[in-house]
C-alpha cells in the first residue's frame, strides 16, 4: 500500500513538472474546460438566484393561502382558449359564500381590479404610474403575508362601507412621492385624478427582482373602487387556510364555487384555484429542466475542451518518445507510464475545472453588487464542477496514456 501511494505521489509530482515545463500548452489545454465550467457556475448562480427570489416572494404570501380567479394563472402562450374567455367573473358574493360555507377557510380577501387603462398617483409635480392598483376588504392585511403595515394603518369596515376615498400605498410608491415614509400620511394624493388621503404605508415584501422589486401597491376600499369604476368586473379571491387544513380548504371553496356558478358534475371547473405550494412545484419543475438543459449544453463545451486535451497529450507524447524509452529501459513498468499521462490529463483539466469554479464565483458574486439581479452558486454546483473536470482528464486521457504504455523501449530510445 505504501509503495502504491509513493508510485501515484511520484506520478503526480512528474505530471506538475510536465505543467510547469510546458506552460503554454498546458494553458491551451486547460482554457475550453476553464470557459465551460466558469459558464456551468454563472448560469446555475443566475437560475438559483432567481429560484430563492421567487420562493421567498411566493413564501411571502403565505403557504397556507390559495388564489381563486377566473382565468388559469401562470404564463401561457398567444390568446387564451375561447372556453377561458367566456367563463363568467367571479362576484363579490362568491367570497361572502366561501366564508359562510368553508369551516377550514380561516379569512377570504376579495379584490377588485380595472386593467383597461393604466393607473396614476400623483402628489405635486411627483407622480407614479402603472402601480398594482385594487380595491379590497380590511381582511386583506390578514389574508397576505406580505401586507405588513410599515406606517400608518389600514381602512375599516365602516370606512369601506361609507366609501372612503382612503388609500394605503406600497413603500416604494410613497418614498418616490414623499421625502419619507411618514411624510405621506394624511398627505392628498390624486389617483387617477381623484382626491385621497393616505392613511397607511405598506412595508416592502422580500423578493422580487427588476422592476418586480418595487412595492408599486396602490389599496383603496372595495366599495370606493366600485364607486370611480361602476364599470369594473375583475374580481378574484384569495383565502387563507387554518394550519394544516388547506387541502380541506380547497375542496370546500371548489365545491362552493361549482355549485354557485351552476357546473356540471362531469364538467371542468369554470375557474382556477392555485396555492402557493402548487406554484413552489410547478417553478421548481421548470427551474430542474432548465438546470438539467443547460448543463446539457455546458457539458458539450466541456467535451470539446476534453477533445482538446488529448490532442494535446497526443503531441506530448510524441514529443516526448525518447523520455518515455528512458523511463521504460530503467524499470518502469506499463502501468507507471499510464498513470503518468493520466496524471497529467487529470491535473491539466482539474486545475482548469478550479480555474473555472473561481472565475464563475467571482462573476456571480459580483452580479447582485452591479445589477438587481441574485445570484448564488450553490456548493453541488462546485463540487459537480470540479468532479466533471477531473473527470474529463480520465476519460480523454486514456487513449493518449494508453499509447505511451504500449511504446517499444528500444524503438522509443531509437526516437529522434
Amino acid at each position: 500500500m505504501f509503495a502504491l501511494r509513493q508510485d501515484y505521489r511520484e506520478n503526480l509530482q512528474l505530471a506538475f513538472d510536465t505543467i510547469r515545463a510546458h506552460k503554454l500548452r498546458s494553458f491551451l489545454a486547460v482554457l475550453g474546460v476553464m470557459i465551460g465550467v466558469a459558464l456551468i457556475i454563472l448560469v446555475v448562480g443566475l437560475v438559483q438566484g432567481f429560484r430563492e427570489t421567487i420562493q421567498d416572494e411566493i413564501t411571502a404570501e403565505g403557504l397556507d393561502t390559495a388564489w381563486v380567479a377566473r382565468f388559469t394563472q401562470g404564463p401561457h402562450a398567444g390568446r387564451r382558449p375561447k372556453e377561458e374567455r367566456e367563463r363568467k367573473p367571479l362576484v363579490r358574493e362568491d367570497g361572502i359564500a366561501v366564508m359562510q360555507s368553508c369551516p377550514a377557510v380561516k379569512q377570504a380577501a376579495v379584490s377588485i381590479f380595472e386593467w383597461t387603462q393604466p393607473h396614476s398617483v400623483k402628489y405635486q409635480r411627483y407622480q407614479v404610474q402603472g402601480g398594482e392598483f385594487r380595491g379590497t376588504f380590511p381582511a386583506y392585511l390578514e389574508v397576505y403575508s406580505n401586507a405588513n403595515l410599515k406606517a400608518g394603518r389600514f381602512f375599516s369596515d365602516s370606512e369601506n362601507e361609507h366609501r372612503e376615498n382612503l388609500v394605503v400605498l406600497g413603500e416604494n410608491v410613497a418614498t418616490a412621492l414623499f421625502p419619507g415614509v411618514k411624510d405621506a400620511l394624511g398627505k392628498e394624493v390624486l389617483v387617477d385624478g381623484s382626491n385621497f388621503v393616505v392613511i397607511g404605508v405598506l412595508e416592502k415584501p422580500i423578493g422580487g427582482f427588476g422592476n418586480n422589486d418595487e412595492d408599486r401597491r396602490v389599496v383603496i376600499p372595495f366599495y370606493t373602487f366600485r364607486k370611480l369604476y361602476p364599470a369594473a368586473f375583475e374580481i378574484a379571491m384569495r383565502f387563507l387556510a387554518y394550519p394544516g387544513q388547506l387541502d380541506a380548504a380547497v375542496d370546500q371553496v371548489r365545491e362552493v364555487l361549482r355549485r354557485r356558478r351552476n357546473v356540471p358534475y362531469d364538467k371542468p371547473d369554470n375557474f382556477t384555484i392555485q396555492t402557493n405550494m402548487e406554484i413552489r412545484k410547478q417553478f421548481n419543475e421548470i427551474i430542474g429542466g432548465v438546470v438539467l438543459a443547460i448543463v446539457v449544453l455546458s457539458s458539450i463545451g466541456l467535451l470539446i475542451g476534453g477533445m482538446g486535451v488529448m490532442n494535446i497529450m497526443l503531441v506530448s507524447v510524441t514529443e516526448r518518445t525518447k523520455e518515455i524509452g528512458v523511463r521504460k529501459a530503467i524499470g518502469a513498468r506499463r502501468s507507471d507510464i499510464t498513470w503518468q499521462f493520466l496524471f497529467e490529463a487529470m491535473t491539466l483539466t482539474g486545475a482548469g475545472g478550479l480555474m473555472g469554479i473561481l472565475a464563475g464565483s467571482i462573476i456571480v458574486f459580483l452580479i447582485p453588487h452591479v445589477t438587481d439581479l441574485k445570484a448564488v452558486v450553490p456548493a453541488w454546483a462546485v463540487i459537480i464542477g470540479s468532479t466533471v473536470s477531473v473527470g474529463i482528464g480520465l476519460v480523454f486521457g486514456v487513449w493518449p496514456a494508453t499509447k505511451a504504455a504500449k511504446l517499444n523501449p528500444v524503438e522509443a530510445l531509437r526516437y529522434e
